[in-house]
């Protein structure tokens, strides 16, 4: 039997919640009016909500559903989200999970599985398989989905193409370096035109990075470094931790990495997402990095004073920390709102509606056709560079001790990184504790 198709499945939802049947119109006059059809999703307070919310009051025009988004602030998401699934009931249909959180839901038993329905609305060659692996499922490899990719996301290179094009800085550098002024592309070029740019007596510094210990932002900052420097946070296709963590890639990542903090503002070894932005917004740093999808109001702030482009790479190796989370589905709601919640799912993941997604802040997407496209590549100047990096963008761990794992890793990273501890001696005991926490919970024998 050929499978419906997305726009046939839209139509039968429309047909069902509306109401287009006779007999439906031929309610007893004085009985009272069906209830209204409802989806309630949660997601965290950012631009990309907004968008999404935009694009459910197009939903509610074409079904009659009314979809309402939800924004929570990011510090207690996480938290008041597995609050919620202690419920019997959710409060809300879809939740907009971060990536890490796919092995929690979906051994917690909270996600829908949504493997087998999920290609009879959507071809699964059309979704980006690197947002698919780490976005959608669980286990990696596995075939099974516990979501469809919402906002797809890595971490890029703002600069300050301003600077960068100032005919004295470009003579300065070419005069210290023997080379042109250029956007880096090697880590080495990049601490090199970092140390140029620091000149902290006339309040400029050369890069913000990701430093943040309150959720993961040292982590995913460090990530950009960590894979390209031949480091890794356990063995490739296995939970083997010690020997393959505290090597000397992952000191040389860990190295590269506080010396380019030195190149930063003031309190630059412990900045989160938004205190890099500020610290680029306000007009002191040479170049950011951080996820793309605070690029458009980078890009609104700036316009042709900024430029944007890849992480860097080291000998040949870029990789791109990964962002973006999926829609997922409540089980602990009636099967009724999981059908509307699927429906909803299936009309975003369509071509037309992923063209209108990528017209919204921040909305990017995951739809391999659009990605490849030469429109959507010159659309803006951060489309291009997200297309290449999305092609690299890695995870961290997303089994269901992520939080564990997750909080180990800041503690010691930061450790070596403020020099609290010796970077080795450090990363041996993130070893061991992650192995620990990983035989605890039987992924490692």
């Amino acid at each position: 039997m050929k499978s419906p198709t997305v726009a046939s499945v839209v139509c039968l939802m429309f047909a069902l919640l509306v109401g287009c049947s006779k007999e439906e119109s031929a309610t007893p006059t004085g009985s009272a009016a069906p209830a209204a059809k409802t989806l309630d999703i949660w997601w965290f307070q950012w631009d990309p909500a907004t968008g999404l919310q935009e694009l459910g009051r197009e939903y509610e025009k074409a079904t009659g559903v009314k979809v309402t988004v939800h924004q929570i602030p990011l510090s207690s998401y996480q938290e008041k989200v597995f609050l919620e699934f202690g419920n019997s009931r959710t409060a809300f249909d879809i939740v907009i999970g971060d990536s890490q959180w796919i092995g929690r839901g979906a051994e917690s038993g909270s996600y829908v599985e949504l493997t087998d329905w999920l290609p009879t609305v959507v071809d699964l060659k059309t979704i980006h398989a690197r947002a698919a692996k780490y976005l959608c499922e669980y286990p990696e490899n596995s075939g099974k989905w516990y979501a469809a990719p919402c906002e797809t996301d890595a971490v890029g290179l703002a600069y300050r193409k301003d600077w960068f094009d100032d005919p004295k800085e470009r003579a300065a550098f070419q005069a210290k370096y023997g080379r042109e002024l250029a956007v880096p592309t090697t880590w080495d070029e990049f601490e090199q035109v970092a140390t140029f740019f620091f000149r902290p007596d006339d309040k400029r510094y050369g890069c913000a990075l990701q430093t943040g210990r309150a959720y993961d932002a040292l982590t995913m900052g460090l990530q950009n470094l960590l894979w390209a420097n031949g480091g890794m946070w356990h063995e490739e296709g296995s939970f083997r931790v010690k020997g393959f963590l505290d090597t000397a890639g992952t000191v040389a990542a860990i190295e590269k990495f506080k010396a380019l903090i030195k190149l930063g503002p003031k309190k630059s070894e412990n900045l989160d997402y938004g205190e890099v932005l500020e610290a680029f917004n306000n007009g002191s740093c040479a170049m950011m990095l951080n996820y793309f999808a605070f690029f458009p109001g980078v890009l609104a702030k700036f316009g042709d004073k900024v430029g944007f482009a890849t992480v860097p790479a080291q000998d040949g190796k870029r990789i791109a920390s990964l962002g973006g989370q999926g829609l997922s589905i409540s089980t602990r709601i009636p099967k009724e709102q999981q059908e509307l919640a699927k429906a909803f799912i299936a009309w975003f993941l369509k071509r037309e509606t992923q063209e209108q997604w990528i017209t919204k802040p921040a909305g990017f997407t995951a739809n391999t056709a659009i990605l490849g496209s030469a429109e959507f590549r010159a659309k803006t100047p951060y489309n291009a560079p997200f297309a290449d990096s999305i092609d690299t963008m890695r995870d961290f761990w997303n089994v269901p001790q992520f939080n564990e794992l997750l909080n180990v890793t800041q503690k010691y990273v930061g450790q070596a990184v403020d020099g609290q501890m010796d970077t080795l001696e450090a990363l041996h005991k993130l070893a061991d504790e992650k192995e620990r926490i990983l035989r605890e919970a039987g992924l490692l024998k």
